[in-house]
């Protein structure tokens, strides 16, 4: 039996620092000596625990800590300005900020050494974190010289987790944060935690759902959170907290939250100094207003700008920031979904203060399998935006279905904007500061909990580990980051290599193919979003309807968003505009998001719209069925545990693609009164029974 192959569960996540090769461990260890670390600070410490830890699993024994290089395979880690060693060795760190680091072997006195050096002691940490990952991929270390930064500032989790511990949208158990135990008991399990963001370079973790609970402001509740605070800190991680915008009211007994009224700006400002009084390193408010409900500048006339600045203004003195979702709907608005968040957000283009990132969803609607890139990304030039990824597999199935999204991630971040010309990308816009000094990130939304392997599933890590590597590069490249994935947790070789990777690369197109191929979206149940409902019609407001997305008829399907519909398009530049606005020019897994058209329309494939309709439902379901069978070629090269484990999710993946696919025909089929082509078999059952599907119990519905 491989090391691999030994009994886990998935708590170690990529970190697991399993022992490497015998030839790997000859060749490693001369260059893992001894830990030299100058300069004290929590940090720095972590740093070093790191280092001895991940090398103690790799290499079967932890190098000693010295307090200089005495001999060949030292490795050092220090700052310029707390260690005299890498002071004197006068390296090039002036263009890596503060956040970035330094991986090189140098001669130190005579003596071979790595010397793992930063502006600041979080860089060494993630340098730390780096030099290892090296080792768990067994790339070569003896004659290194590497740096990196991160290209963008903020790097945030969103955790939808409500003070009774239900995490909204949550498929891994109960929230992380047991405020019950809090601020008395520290469980360690919240170091593991940081310990993991750091590895991906994670700064950031918003506490609490945007759908906020203002209870969270008051002292008491402050006094827990700081016990999160202090322990995230060594880890440069700073905790954020969602803000209620009628907590005025709510906290403290006024009539009014308006964001102009002087009484109202001067409580916000009183309760924010004594945030940063517990807590002074607080970094901010993320904020969901004028949104399914929730409160907002709006219920008083005022912008969404008038509502950030004012909360902007508090925390400014302070060094703190607003985070401001552009995620907004209204509930009488007649106007396309599709457009609302522009038609709202566009026209206060430079009116946001300069501590105000505004967050930007990756499509329109909300999180479908895939969206066309959000039309405001590159049409607000003054204005800081961060990209909002959803990590919670809301609408891809949840914990069970493997639905690698690295591949969506990295198919919006590399879409052409058109704005101000060709070519400019939506990572481009992420990654351009729109003034000196102006901030830039990206969120995600959490799919963490107390699950002992955290993410619900052993995959689901994958798209947290995805996240943190985008979100310190968009540029980055999903297969590379699978592959890495791949290797760290499940082991080196490569029959592991090639049947995981090639799994996660293929996974959710498969998710698309047998839920809204084609540019479908939306068509899921009601209020939890588990399992189809294509047929549902008859919800209050519009927009809450799959067939208001869909609009299917005898005569075809799809959205007409072009000027002849709801002329979405138009609020994309004119180069994208003319593509998207185009039958014949509009990608095909697009078509249906922006045209409706007849079921005899002629693909490219050359078969009908409703014959490729069928084409992909199968194929979507014939791509987890090949899943199971590579996964089934893994049974002896990794732990049994968590190969049984994936093998049970597959299953249940497959039958609830099965379970898509069938009510789906049965839906549309019912609609087009068309027959199946050729080769392709009928639902299972007719179309009232799955209509009589209730998964009213399914998980992570707001409570």
């Amino acid at each position: 039996m491989t090391p691999e192959s030994r009994a886990e569960d998935g708590y170690d996540l990529w970190l697991r620092y399993r022992a490497v090769e015998a030839e790997a461990q000859a060749r490693y260890r001369p260059l893992a000596a001894a830990i030299v670390s100058e300069g004290r600070s929590d940090t720095i410490d972590a740093a070093t625990q790191e280092l001895r830890r991940g090398l103690g699993g790799m290499l079967g024994q932890a190098p000693a800590t010295a307090a200089r290089v005495t001999g060949d395979g030292a490795i050092v880690i220090g700052t310029p300005a707390g260690s005299p060693i890498v002071a004197r060795l006068r390296l090039p760190l002036s263009g890596l900020g503060h956040e970035g680091f330094l991986i090189r072997s140098v001669t130190i006195d005579g003596r071979r050494a790595t010397v793992i050096a930063a502006n600041s002691d979080i860089g060494l940490l993630y340098g730390a974190f780096r030099y290892l990952q090296r080792i768990q991929l067994r790339q070569p270390v003896d004659a290194i010289d590497l740096s990196d930064k991160p290209k963008l500032d903020v790097r945030v989790l969103n955790h939808w987790d409500n003070l009774d511990r239900y995490v909204e949208r949550g498929y891994s158990g109960e929230s992380l944060w047991d405020w019950q135990k809090l601020p008395r008991f520290r469980d360690p399990r919240y170091t593991d935690y940081a310990r993991a963001n750091a590895s991906i370079g994670i700064n950031g973790v918003v506490l609490t759902n945007v759908n906020a609970n203002a209870d969270i402001l008051r002292p008491e509740w402050l006094e827990k959170v700081k016990i999160l605070a202090e322990t995230f800190r060594p880890y440069g991680i700073r905790v954020y907290l969602t803000a209620r915008f009628s907590a005025p009211i709510e906290l403290g007994g006024m009539k009014t939250a308006d964001p102009l009224d002087p009484a109202v700006r001067a409580w916000w400002k009183a309760r924010t100094d004594e945030i940063y009084r517990v807590i002074p390193d607080f970094g901010g408010f993320l904020v969901k207003a004028n949104s399914e409900g929730q409160p907002g500048p709006g219920d008083y006339k005022r912008t969404h700008a008038d509502g950030a600045n004012m909360l902007a203004d508090a925390v400014k003195p302070h060094g703190g920031i607003v985070m401001w979702r552009a995620f907004v709907y209204e509930p009488h608005n007649p106007e396309d979904r599709h457009k609302q968040a522009y038609t709202d957000f566009v026209p206060l283009d430079g009116k946001f203060a300069d501590n105000v990132l505004v967050q930007v969803k990756n499509g329109a609607i909300d999180f479908q399998p895939r969206e066309p890139f959000h039309p405001i990304f590159g049409a607000m030039p003054r204005t800081p935006l961060m990209m909002e990824f959803q990590i919670t597999k809301e609408y891809l199935g949840f914990a069970t279905h493997l639905a690698y999204l690295g591949t969506m991630w990295e198919e919006v971040l590399e879409s052409d904007t058109g704005r101000p010309r060709a070519g400019r990308t939506v990572a481009d816009v992420l990654e351009t500061r729109v003034r000196p000094g102006a901030l830039t990130g990206m969120a995600g939304v959490a799919n963490i909990g107390t699950d002992r392997n955290w993410s619900g599933s052993q995959f689901d890590q994958a798209n947290w580990y995805a996240f943190g590597r985008m979100a310190w590069n968009p540029d980055s490249k999903a297969q590379a980051i699978a592959a890495d994935w791949t290797r760290m947790t499940w082991g080196a070789g490569p029959a592991i290599d090639d049947a995981v990777t090639g799994m996660m690369m293929r996974s959710r197109e498969a998710v698309v193919d047998y839920m809204t191929p084609l540019g479908l979206g939306h068509l899921m149940a009601t209020g939890h979003h588990y399992g189809p409902a294509p047929w549902v019609s008859d919800l209050a407001r519009p927009e809450w309807n799959p067939v208001y997305y869909h609009k299917a008829d005898q005569g075809g399907i799809g959205f007409d968003r072009t000027k002849t519909g709801s002329d979405a398009v138009s609020q994309y530049a004119p180069s994208v505009a003319a593509r998207y606005g185009s039958v014949d020019r509009v990608p095909e897994e697009l078509l249906l998001w922006f045209h409706h058209v007849p079921w005899s329309h002629r693909m490219a494939s050359g078969r009908t719209l409703w014959d490729e309709l069928i084409v992909r439902y199968d194929r979507g379901v014939g791509e987890v069925a090949a899943m199971q069978a590579r996964w089934d070629t893994l049974r002896d090269k990794v732990d049994p545990g968590r190969w049984a484990e994936v093998r049970d999710f597959l299953a249940i993946q497959h039958d609830e693609a099965t379970w898509w696919r069938d009510a789906s025909i049965a839906y549309f089929q019912s609609v087009s009164k068309l027959p199946l082509p050729a080769g392709h078999a009928a639902p299972a059952h007719d179309l009232d029974w799955y209509k009589a599907i209730d998964s009213k119990y399914a998980p992570g519905n707001g409570k």
